[in-house]
């Protein structure tokens, strides 16, 4: 097999919010990076798709952590989502909740967020 594609998404954790609003904001986020991803490395889209959409959701524990994330994986090339609420039920407007990243080449994925842990 060729090299493998995935797509993480990182959330944070003191954000105490409902499985469903947590859920709904990593779609954004997968949703967010395809879009960004076939801008940028279509090919890289086109592998993931004939891999099984391969995604992993990781965990932070606050803002800080989320923004090296984020920083790190834009610094790198990689297609890259921050979520932002809209604010409209749980949360204050332009909370960040989340990071996407991919659909890339895992090793390139790994090299920032190999330590995190499962969500």
């Amino acid at each position: 097999m060729s090299q493998e594609y995935k797509q993480v998404i990182v959330v944070r954790t003191d954000l105490k919010i409902s499985k469903g609003k947590l859920a709904a904001q990593v779609a954004h986020a997968a949703v967010s990076c395809v879009l960004k991803a076939l801008e940028q490395k279509r090919e890289w889209v086109m592998e993931w798709l004939k891999q099984g959409q391969k995604k992993v959701v990781l965990r932070v524990d606050n803002l800080d952590d989320l923004l090296k994330i984020y920083d790190q994986a834009k610094a790198q090339g990689l297609p890259v989502a921050i979520i932002e609420d809209a604010g409209r039920t749980q949360l204050e407007p332009g909370t960040i909740t989340c990071v996407g990243i991919g659909p890339a080449p895992a090793s390139k994925i790994d090299k920032i967020t190999g330590r995190l842990k499962l969500l």
